[in-house]
């Protein structure tokens, strides 16, 4: 499934939340992560998550069954370039 995370979480724990993230998925922009995931490896980032976040902090999770059915417009600066990705 193609997945996009995105996460509001307190500075002191941003770094970590990311660094997890990016394991997992490729960094779009700022808090913003996307890419292909098994069920499995879903499950097992958000459990990895769920040990790090505070009830203060949110993550959102959008799934779709292909990364075809998203359409995506960038305005401005495109960051996290993901083209060079295999």
């Amino acid at each position: 499934m193609y997945v996009i995370l995105v996460y509001d979480v307190a500075v002191e724990r941003n770094a970590k939340v990311l660094k997890l993230c990016r394991r997992y998925l490729h960094w779009v922009q700022n808090s913003v992560l996307e890419g292909e995931l098994t069920e499995v490896q879903l499950q097992q980032l958000l459990a990895e998550l769920k040990g790090l976040i505070q009830d203060s902090d949110s993550v959102i999770v959008f799934k779709f069954r292909q990364e075809r059915w998203v359409d995506r417009t960038i305005l401005g600066l495109q960051k996290g370039n993901t083209e060079s990705i295999l």
